[in-house]
């Protein structure tokens, strides 16, 4: 079971950092009407909302570079949290800006995942 937590994890990594790199508005798919972000201490709820503040992000292009992934389930909901803690580069910027990132994944009947909460911080200092 939690090498399966861990293959999960880490797939899920993969694929979200590879759609915000390369095609940011397809995040969308990921989210559904409940979930939740966090980003930067702004509340959003919804997935126009969250996808609309995704696409509007003062940048267009973005480099992700994880350094830790973790993965424990939640055994109430059969779901995954995951925890990421990274750089991310930006064009035109010359140092990396540290991030962490919290997503509370829930199965869907169709045997993926959703993301049900979201939580995202820049790390300064």
């Amino acid at each position: 079971m939690e090498e399966q937590v861990e293959m999960v994890g880490r797939a899920f990594v993969d694929h979200y950092y590879h759609l915000f790199d390369n095609d940011r508005t397809s995040l969308c798919s990921l989210y559904q009407p409940t979930s939740m972000l966090t980003f930067e201490g702004q509340k959003i709820v919804g997935v126009d909302d969250i996808s609309s503040k995704l696409s509007q992000l003062p940048f267009d292009q973005s480099k992700h570079v994880i350094s830790t992934i973790d993965s424990q389930p939640v055994s109430s909901s059969g779901g995954i949290m995951v925890f990421v803690s990274g750089s991310l580069q930006l064009p035109g910027e010359e140092h990396q800006l540290k991030f962490s990132q919290m997503f509370h994944l829930i199965p869907t009947p169709q045997g993926s995942f959703f993301v049900q909460n979201d939580i995202f911080r820049l790390i300064y200092g």
